[in-house]
């Protein structure tokens, strides 16, 4: 695909996602004007700008085409709005956020983009058979991996945690935190599971080397989850939390991800075999 086709197409996606998030927003959220940032806007652009990015490169990579490559490359911010929905209503139990409509909002303002990343399909006669990363491995090496992975989620969440709480720790003084045993099942049960499909995902989609494909998740991952989420002023984090919450959740996601592209990326071996095949 030429350049000037990609740069159309991003452009494109750009302006479709920022409409609908604005639309479903619109419809779906209620916060009060007296509570709406005034400088939000350039902020939610850049936002947006950097998503849709990482987005379009999913998109450009993947093997799929169709709805098959919408509904997937769609599921990725869905799937992390989703569940960073779970992560502040198990948290910020003093907000006054309407969760039921956020929830709402996180899963239609990313589900309607669907159609957008339909455009970045390539032709079929240029798509060759990619590496799925769960069914070339055993089940015993599933089984190890996946709790390799789950394990290193939680450490990181909490070492993170552990860094910034001193920076954050007089905001959450206002918030009944859970306690830490219902905070380590929440991270090892539910949210870690969830981005090790995720990140798993991304490695079938980029379908690149062990190396690259595992730092290109562990960016993909840390920009979607990290960055743009928290890029956007909001009236429920105070900007100095936003800034070391943003600072937190991209250093560590990027460690993860990138470690669990690299458990489950492409083998070296497995490399030289599909190459001594096409020979």
């Amino acid at each position: 695909m030429k350049l000037s086709a990609v740069i159309g197409k991003y452009l494109l996606a750009f302006v479709a996602v920022t409409v609908i998030q604005t639309v479903i927003g619109a419809l779906v959220m209620s916060v009060p004007k007296s509570s709406q940032s005034t400088n939000g806007l350039p902020w939610l652009l850049l936002s947006n700008a950097l998503a849709v990015a990482a987005l379009s490169v999913l998109a450009l990579r993947s093997p799929w085409r169709g709805w098959r490559l919408g509904a997937a490359v769609a599921a990725v911010p869905l799937t992390i709005a989703f569940s960073g929905a779970i992560e502040g209503a198990f948290f910020l139990t003093n907000s006054g956020i309407a969760w039921p409509r956020l929830f709402a909002y996180a899963i239609l303002s990313w589900a309607f983009t669907a159609p957008v990343w339909m455009l970045f399909g390539r032709p079929a006669a240029v798509i060759s058979e990619s590496y799925r990363p769960i069914a070339s491995k055993a089940r015993d090496e599933r089984a190890w991996k996946f709790v390799a992975s789950d394990l290193a989620y939680g450490f990181l969440y909490f070492a993170a945690g552990a860094i910034i709480f001193p920076y954050v720790k007089d905001f959450y003084g206002t918030q009944q935190l859970p306690s830490h045993l219902r905070i380590l099942a929440m991270q090892l049960l539910v949210r870690g599971p969830i981005f090790i499909v995720l990140c798993v995902a991304l490695v079938r989609m980029l379908g690149l080397p062990r190396l690259s494909g595992a730092l290109a998740v562990g960016v993909v991952f840390s920009l979607l989850s990290g960055v743009t989420p928290l890029l956007t002023p909001n009236p429920f984090l105070p900007d100095v939390v936003r800034w070391v919450h943003m600072c937190e959740v991209t250093s560590s996601n990027f460690v993860f991800g990138t470690i669990v592209g690299w458990l489950w990326g492409r083998p070296r071996l497995a490399q030289f075999a599909v190459l001594h095949s096409t020979a």
